[in-house]
């Protein structure tokens, strides 16, 4: 009798007792998409440069260079014949037909310890990569001259940036 019982025991504690669905679970699989475009690269060709050109300082004025390359100057400034002015120029490469915005930062440009400071004035703000993925823009800028620098070469830098729009 105690072999029937304990029998009885032992079946009884390894039996799981059976309970319905309840209804309040489901579940599914979702999905997942990733996309990678080319990274934009912005490339500055050594030959070329923002040129506010040769010119006499008088009592002080401006120099302009639009982003076409056009030069001009307001006040007491004066260009020299043969004069040279010039946009800079960017190349920017990327994904295929993708917009992208257009950052300059103003700079200045110096000899010795005399500096003129200028900003930049960029062709384009937002611009859109061809169906090759590649691009350009220029850079005019606007040179403040005060009429005391002293005469020689000028140089200098700004800051260039493009992003994805």
């Amino acid at each position: 009798m105690k072999k029937i019982l304990l029998s009885a025991v032992v079946a009884l504690s390894f039996a799981a007792p059976a309970h319905a669905a309840s209804g309040n679970l489901s579940q599914a699989v979702g999905s997942a998409l990733a996309n990678v475009v080319s990274p934009i690269v912005l490339i500055h060709p050594s030959t070329a440069s923002l040129n506010f050109g040769t010119f006499t300082t008088g009592t002080g004025g401006s120099v302009i260079v639009t982003a076409a390359g056009a030069g001009s100057v307001t006040g007491d400034v004066g260009f020299v014949p043969a004069s040279t002015e010039a946009a800079d120029l960017f190349l920017v490469k990327g994904d295929n037909n993708r917009n992208f915005t257009i950052a300059t930062s103003n700079g200045s440009v110096t000899n010795g310890a005399v500096s003129m400071a200028f900003i930049t004035i960029p062709s384009a703000f937002v611009s859109t990569l061809s169906a090759t993925g590649t691009g350009t823009f220029a850079v005019g800028g606007a040179l403040t001259v005060s009429g005391t620098e002293t005469a020689g070469t000028y140089s200098g830098s700004y800051n260039a940036t493009v992003a994805y729009n």
